[in-house]
């Protein structure tokens, strides 16, 4: 089974929120729908149009007063699926090349065709190792339209591989088109970046809508690792942040961010701090700070503790990719479901993106051996004895069936 994005919505709306995702173009065909035992159902969605859907506009007029909410699942492939798969439209168009040319069609070109991408607007980014054999090369430029035409855009590039100098760039080849500038719209946010100069993640997209779900009226952010505003712009949208300092060390990454908050037109509520971000000249003022860097953001958690505000405390949202040690395979291992806080006195067993005991126990681990270390950081830098907290454990998304990326929601303060 494939873990991919779904809509949850009530089951007695089930039928209406489908047509409506069907009518859209946003239904994944390819996928089941599935029923649960708390009364919801989950829509598969096509993840090409993830990051263009609005969750507000999915106000149906029949189903008024529902709610929905994306999550991740793993999903079975639908038997039913009729709709060709992307992957299969590029093998048709590639073979009538071939045979155009009077190439032979064989299974080991078959395998160098890629099985996904991303699609940033009219443009595909291929990743690296697929299209490697020479036939390719020889072909070229007929190659890439054929794509192009298969996945409906106009623009072609391939990582060719992530670049070591420090910044994660990507190296990326333009095999079709010149101009590399890419644009997205995502939940009335429009982020604009150069493809070759910086990567985009999809796999944030609920953590983004949450963020944006959160109210920081007044509030004062401190998002130690910016990007183009991955999560600056969510802060700044939706979410009412006063002021957000966003940092980024990246020049590239800096300067896709400056203009993004031009283009949303929250500029006057940023400030950006170009550099190390354990170098930053601030203190005492935030009252969330954003720590969003995989694997782990632990080298900036002094600064997290510098920053944050030493009256009151604030709220630290912590990602990290924790790994699960491999567990016994047990009959009856109960499982857990989606998003998860600390405290909970059950575990809900569900089908779809399912959670074992053995994960939530490493991730409580985790975060309670992290919540200690903040507690002690926070003391050593401001002399005064603090509380931390552990209110909430956000699940993100799976890299292998025992690394998880979460985050953990972390609530600081002063004991008085």
């Amino acid at each position: 089974m494939d873990y991919i994005p779904v809509l949850q919505v009530p089951q007695r709306y089930a039928q209406l929120y489908r047509k409506h995702l069907l009518s859209k173009g946003v239904l994944d065909l390819q996928h089941c729908v599935q029923k649960h035992p708390n009364g919801t159902v989950t829509l598969p969605i096509r993840t090409s149009t993830l990051a263009h859907l609005d969750l507000q506009a999915l106000g149906i007029t029949d189903a008024q007063g529902s709610s929905c909410e994306i999550l991740r699942r793993q999903v079975p492939r639908s038997k039913k699926g009729n709709d060709k798969s992307c992957r299969d439209s590029i093998i048709e168009r590639v073979k009538l090349l071939l045979a155009a040319k009077d190439q032979e069609w064989s299974e080991e070109l078959e395998d160098d065709i890629p099985n996904g991408y991303q699609r940033h607007g009219d443009l595909v980014l291929l990743s690296e190792g697929c299209f490697s054999q020479k036939i390719w090369r020889e072909i070229g430029s007929e190659l890439w339209m054929a794509v192009a035409h298969a996945l409906g855009v106009k623009r072609v590039a391939q990582i060719k591989q992530i670049s070591q100098d420090g910044y994660r760039t990507p190296i990326v080849m333009m095999l079709l088109g010149d101009n590399s500038y890419v644009t997205h719209i995502d939940n009335h946010i429009r982020y604009e970046f150069d493809a070759t100069k910086c990567m985009f993640s999809f796999g944030n997209i609920t953590e983004k809508l949450r963020i944006a779900s959160f109210d920081c009226t007044g509030e004062t952010v401190v998002d130690l690792f910016a990007g183009i505003g991955y999560f600056t712009l969510p802060y700044l949208v939706h979410a009412g942040a006063a002021h957000v300092h966003a940092c980024e060390w990246n020049p590239n990454a800096a300067a896709a961010l400056r203009r993004n908050l031009q283009l949303n037109k929250v500029a006057d509520r940023c400030t950006v701090h170009k550099g190390d971000n354990r170098n930053l000249c601030l203190s005492d003022l935030a009252d969330r700070v954003n720590l969003g860097l995989l694997p782990s953001s632990e080298e900036s958690w002094p600064t997290a503790c510098r920053v944050l505000r030493r009256d009151i405390g604030g709220t630290f949202h912590i990602h990290h990719n924790v790994t699960t040690p491999v567990h016994r395979e047990t009959a009856g291992d109960p499982v857990l479901q989606g998003t998860v806080s600390s405290g909970e006195e059950h575990e809900r067993g569900a089908e779809g993106c399912v959670k074992r005991l053995e994960d939530r126990r490493a991730w409580d681990t985790w975060a309670h051996h992290t919540a200690g270390r903040i507690g002690v950081l926070l003391r050593d830098i401001t002399t005064k004895t603090w509380i931390t907290t552990v209110k909430h454990i956000e699940h993100v998304k799976s890299y292998a069936p025992h690394v998880n990326h979460i985050v953990l929601d972390l609530e600081c303060k002063p004991v008085r």
